[in-house]
């Protein structure tokens, strides 16, 4: 794509030259609008990525501020990063749409329940203990859904929130906080592990499990203090100051223990975190106090999917159950981690069932089923009518936000199907409980083979 940028302009702002670049770099081929979910429910030009791309090129080259039709059809983008996989010249969509965000969040004038919501969002969700008080005061508010729900403005959101806040909320974990979990035996290698903002409120039994699987196989796993949301919230956005404020303090957690003792990985449980962490170093890239090294937290950072395939997991279970598997779009399209997730489960015993339409989004998306309710609605209504194609026992992926998502659409069909994350399942097989979700669901411990019992001893 040709573009018009002066050198002043270029010069003006540190951010466009990586935009312009981008924007080059477009052919307008159109292989995007096939799996771009707005445009597969929309049909909308401007609601695809060639037509998005369209639009932010106009405003930043033009140096405009954003106007009413582009903040409409950049907010119904999910960011679930499936035209990156699909586009054959290599446009970094992501980097681009995080800059329009960010444009659109200093330049445009959104209206006052819109601009109340986010904020509420922004102050809430990155801080877990604030967040377990909203989520007590949601499931007090679950009776009035439907008086608050023809609210003016903003009535749909608040109905869409309360929809997926939980009936009920864990109990906090032991292992929540700064400290660190000892290896069972001899210690291979050191990782620290996101603890996260929203997932230890809604599911501590996600990092729970990691933590046993880890210890249990030689992983000696630290929580470090200071550290906390990774910041993908506030920056999907376009809270830029926000989400750096954030990255820089767990840069800083980050690096006190890798020039401590050291760091064989940084292990991120919700592949929505680990897209953005692994973007510290181009978040950073112009910052001389951090580029160097957040780029070394980002070259750290790994799905602990991803990192169980180093190791030699030791399976102490038979588990032939029937399970689909959901890869969450921040891990197959922002990571590009496809097959590994489900290499691990196979090998683990479960049978693994290929989801129609795998690569198209759930609706999650962070806050986007909360901003976006209809289209997201729709995406997950779309999804689970696809994984139940595959009739399941279970399902399993490697998001909070898509399990979240996912629960409510088969809650919403009456279904009992229950939605697990992969470390769950990985360390149910290799010795661990059967997971409390399965239970519920009246799904069977499967008992230890007697070798397996060595393990802890070896």
């Amino acid at each position: 794509m040709q573009t018009n940028f002066s050198p002043a302009h270029l010069a003006s702002d540190p951010r466009l030259p990586a935009s312009e670049k981008i924007l080059r770099t477009c052919v307008h081929c159109g292989f995007c609008t096939a799996t771009c979910p707005t445009y597969l429910l929309l049909g909308d030009e401007l609601d695809s990525p060639r037509g998005r791309i369209y639009l932010i090129k106009d405003m930043l080259e033009n140096g405009k501020p954003a106007t009413e039709e582009v903040v409409k059809h950049v907010d119904r983008c999910l960011s679930c990063l499936s035209c990156m996989t699909t586009c054959p010249s290599g446009v970094n969509y992501m980097h681009l749409v995080d800059h329009a965000r960010a444009h659109i969040e200093e330049t445009y004038e959104r209206g006052f329940a819109d601009k109340a919501l986010r904020r509420l969002l922004s102050a809430i969700l990155p801080h877990p203990g604030r967040f377990r008080l909203a989520m007590l005061g949601a499931m007090l508010a679950k009776p009035f859904a439907g008086v608050l729900g023809s609210l003016p403005g903003v009535g749909a959101r608040l109905k869409a929130m309360l929809a997926l806040a939980p009936a009920r909320l864990p109990s906090r974990s032991t292992m929540e906080g700064p400290q660190s979990f000892p290896v069972t035996g001899v210690r291979r290698k050191r990782v620290a592990l996101l603890s996260g903002c929203a997932q230890p409120v809604l599911d501590p039994a996600i990092n729970e499990a990691t933590i046993r699987l880890l210890t249990r196989h030689g992983v000696e796993v630290v929580l470090p203090k200071g550290e906390g949301c990774c910041g993908a919230l506030v920056h999907h956005m376009g809270r830029e100051h926000d989400a750096l404020a954030f990255a820089r303090r767990n840069i800083d957690a980050w690096m006190a223990e890798i020039t401590g003792e050291g760091l064989d990985a940084i292990l991120i449980t919700a592949s929505g975190c680990g897209t953005t962490i692994k973007d510290y170093g181009f978040m950073f890239r112009n910052d001389p106090a951090y580029a160097k090294t957040a780029a070394t937290v980002s070259g750290l950072a790994k799905d602990v999917t991803e990192f169980l395939e180093t190791i030699d997991l030791r399976h102490a279970r038979d588990l032939a159950i029937p399970i689909a598997y959901h890869s969450a779009c921040s891990m197959q399209h922002g990571q590009q981690l496809k097959d590994g997730p489900k290499r691990l489960l196979s090998a683990a015993g479960f049978k693994v069932k290929e989801v129609p339409e795998g690569h198209i989004c759930c609706g999650s998306a962070g806050v986007y089923n909360i901003l976006q309710p209809e289209i997201a609605g729709q995406l997950r209504e779309r999804k689970i009518g696809n994984i139940e194609k595959t009739r399941p026992v279970l399902v399993a992926t490697g998001n909070i936000g898509c399990m979240t998502q996912l629960a409510k659409g088969f809650a919403d069909k009456g279904a009992k199907t229950p939605v697990v994350h992969t470390a769950e399942l990985l360390d149910w097989a290799t010795g661990g409980p059967l997971p409390d979700k399965l239970a519920a669901a009246g799904i069977a411990d499967a008992p230890l083979r007697e070798p397996a019992r060595l393990i802890a001893a070896e």
